[in-house]
């Protein structure tokens, strides 16, 4: 039988954002499945949208052993501590070194991870895991589209597979195709040649969506270019808010000869960067945002939906910035709600006042971004949850969430979400645990840029971006970089970076 390990370790990391991870945060997961180890991997990974589990699927059907190490993942946040990434990197190395006989590799791996001692967490797995396995086994790795791809890791791997949608509603799907790829790699007993290239441009988040031009477009694109002789081939547009050497866009093309790999990666580099202007758009200040929406809902049948792009918890941000709060009761919005601000301070005391009280609550405004502060005010306490449900939509897939002592707070008429633990608001039950129906709303605010249209856009009569003050600045321009590769645009056809005077190296740190 095919003895295959596998194992998952994910983080998006943010290094201008506030809060780092640490072991708890994993132990935990936020957003995603809380950490699980050994065999109990296995049992967590079914049936939710997560690339470990549609690979535990994909290998069963196919009749492979599976020996599981670890499944750890957190929400993205400043720096992974060196506490938390060694702790776990040696269950899943030692889990692999201690497997017995093994015929190959999969893990679960996000692309975007830097710790408190690494700049390329994952290519530090990969080199590590090689160093237990040698050169000749299989090593196979799914990643996120957002992924920060280095030369190190496509040097430890035999393949990586990235997602092509954002909102990800195919994390599962990366999977089976990962486990598809190292059957076949399997079955010819070969390896395939690669082909890296980098890009020479940031790409904001908001302009990442698959949804819309021109992602839409060059995935469409880049799945007909895959064929036998190029089995695989990825475009990740990158995480940009890590600032370190290989932050930005890459193609990866993985072919039956070296001319096949290089020539599709060049035909899919140069199309990308044929788009470089369209990697851009409209972003409304929080006050023009909620006039605008107010406007539009006036006759709109369905609710105005407001991505508060630059506190979203899946780029790094607290998700406790009040700027958008602020704006919609600064301009009286009506049947407006807000979610979900990360303050258990302020959802302990809504507790215990208890439902129908009238409370003053200094709200959120916690993690120091500046221009933001703290919201003082007098809220009524409408409904409380203990913050676990099920988040049953194309995201998050089915996944158990706890969200921690939560409650549904009002001011005037636009309700607040407040939860004891941060994810991004990427499902509509994540309104509805507390009692608000969205569907009912005439403007919902969530903290978000992309992933909440898999759920919302189909109820949503038009979306809005909105840049509140937060961890996450739409405009990749206006974060302060010290240690990108030099001439990389820090925006799409924007200024070109140069290295700071007297700053550190711009070597990437490995282990």
């Amino acid at each position: 039988m095919t003895r295959i390990a596998v194992g998952g370790f994910l983080h998006e990391t943010n290094t201008f954002a506030p809060t780092k991870a640490t072991y708890a945060d994993f132990v935990h997961g936020g957003g995603w499945p809380a950490m699980t180890q050994g065999a109990d991997v296995l049992k967590s990974m079914r049936n939710i949208n997560v690339g470990l589990a549609g690979f535990v699927g994909q290998a069963e059907a196919r009749g492979w052993e599976l020996v599981p190490t670890i499944f750890a993942a957190a929400s993205p946040s400043a720096h992974v501590t060196e506490d938390a990434y060694e702790r776990i990197a040696k269950v899943m190395v030692d889990g692999i070194k201690n497997a017995g006989l093994l015929d190959a590799v999969y893990l679960d791996l996000h692309g975007a991870m830097v710790t408190e001692h690494l700049d390329d967490g994952e290519g530090e797995i990969l080199r590590r895991v090689r160093q237990v396995i040698g050169s000749d086994l299989p090593l196979v790795v799914s990643l996120d589209l957002h992924a920060n791809v280095t030369p190190e890791m496509v040097e430890q791997a035999d393949a990586l597979i990235a997602y092509r949608t954002y909102p990800h509603v195919d994390m599962a799907d990366t999977g089976r195709a990962a486990a598809r790829h190292l059957a076949l790699l399997l079955g010819t007993k070969r390896k395939l040649a690669k082909a890296f290239r980098q890009l020479p441009f940031l790409i904001p988040l908001s302009w990442q969506c698959t949804n819309d031009q021109p992602a839409k477009g060059i995935y469409q694109k880049l799945a007909v270019m895959q064929n036998d002789a190029v089995p695989t081939l990825s475009f990740c547009p990158g995480f940009p808010a890590a600032d370190f050497f290989h932050c930005g866009p890459s193609v990866f093309a993985y072919g039956q000869t070296q001319a096949d790999a290089d020539t599709t990666a060049d035909r899919l580099a140069a199309l990308i960067e044929s788009h470089e202007t369209n990697f851009d758009g409209r972003i409304y200040t929080p006050d023009e945002g909620v006039r605008h929406a107010m406007e539009l809902a006036k006759t709109a049948s369905k609710p105005i939906v407001i991505a508060d792009t630059q506190d979203n918890p899946g780029a790094g941000g607290d998700s406790d910035t009040t700027g958008m709060l602020r704006a919609l009761v600064r301009n009286r919005a009506t049947r407006a709600a807000i979610g979900a601000v990360y303050d258990p301070a302020s959802a302990k005391a809504a507790h215990a006042a208890g439902v129908g009280a009238i409370v003053r609550l200094t709200l959120g405004g916690k993690s120091g971004i500046p221009g933001d502060a703290p919201y003082e005010e007098t809220f009524t306490v409408e409904q409380l949850s203990d913050g676990r449900f099920v988040a049953s939509g194309p995201y998050y897939g089915g996944r158990d969430m706890d969200m921690g002592p939560s409650v549904c707070l009002r001011i005037g008429d636009v309700r607040v979400v407040v939860s004891s633990h941060k994810a991004q608001m990427a499902d509509q039950s994540m309104f509805r645990y507390v009692g608000i129906e969205p569907r009912e709303q005439a403007i919902l605010v969530n903290k978000s840029s992309v992933h909440f249209r898999a759920d919302f856009e189909p109820i949503a009569e038009r979306l809005l971006i909105c840049a509140a003050p937060g961890a996450m600045p739409a405009d990749t321009s206006a974060l302060p970089w010290t240690r990108l590769r030099p001439g990389i645009r820090i925006k799409p056809n924007g200024p070109v970076f140069v290295t700071p005077v007297n700053s550190r190296s711009h070597s990437p740190a490995i282990g």
